[in-house]
């Protein structure tokens, strides 16, 4: 298999480092996983480890600056491949690590390229829920060359969403986490979310109540929520076996 080919996606709940243990237990709550051990220079990262043979594929993350958001890891077989196709593409190069690579789309989407551990089987749904989507907010005028970036990068099909604003990169389906784009129709910084895919909304909005998260809002198919570390993610009515309406 070509080295560059995304092999695992990891998605990295950035929250502020100061809020670490709030985030730590309200995201492990809700995807059924446990924390590991922190690991970093400051211990600013730790995985959710989920039960059985499955491998992980959330992350987080204590970060010294801003609110925080999410963002991607993408594992393949060699780092430097896809960096370079990131670059090829339009990406800027953050900081280089060696072992894995920071990169900012060309919409300022942070990405990581970083090594394929083997990882091949995802998490189970855990009553009733998924953390299966990350969805990247992007303004209107980076939108069309934001798509094209993440087609190029990827080498998989970006298709329409159920709304006009809405693009899926779909990712072969072994593969744990979804990538969503979302046209912006106000001008912020673009960033990332994450989505939980859900069997029963309104049930799903309740249980995270009950452990501290606030609705923000509602939409036909989706809830906006605020998780007790102060960060935005979404519920969607999607299937958490197949991610798909």
């Amino acid at each position: 298999m070509e080295a560059g080919v995304i092999r695992w996606v990891h998605a990295f709940v950035d929250r502020p480092r100061a809020r670490f243990g709030e985030a730590a237990e309200f995201w492990t709550a809700v995807t059924g996983t446990a924390l590991s051990a922190r690991r970093g220079a400051v211990d600013e990262f730790a995985t959710l480890v989920p039960d059985g043979a499955a491998e992980a594929c959330v992350k987080l993350q204590g970060v010294a600056e801003g609110g925080g958001g999410v963002h991607l890891d993408l594992a393949v077989e060699d780092v430097r491949a896809l960096a370079g196709r990131a670059v090829e593409l339009g990406a800027a190069v953050v900081a280089d690590h060696g072992e894995y690579v920071v990169l900012a789309s060309p919409a300022g989407v942070p990405i990581c390229a970083v090594p394929w551990h083997g990882e091949s089987r995802r998490p189970e749904v855990f009553e009733g829920t998924r953390l299966d989507q990350v969805a990247l907010d992007v303004t209107a005028d980076a939108y069309e060359a934001e798509a094209e970036f993440w087609g190029g990068l990827t080498g998989w099909p970006v298709l329409s969403g159920s709304r006009p604003e809405f693009r899926v990169v779909k990712a072969p389906a072994e593969l744990p986490i979804r990538i969503l784009l979302h046209r912006l129709d106000v001008s912020r910084p673009a960033g990332a979310h994450p989505d939980l895919a859900c069997a029963d909304r309104s049930a799903t909005r309740a249980a995270h109540e009950e452990l501290g998260a606030v609705t923000v809002a509602e939409h036909p198919h989706w809830t906006v929520m605020r998780d007790p570390s102060d960060g935005l993610y979404c519920l969607t009515a999607r299937n958490p076996d197949t991610g798909t309406l």
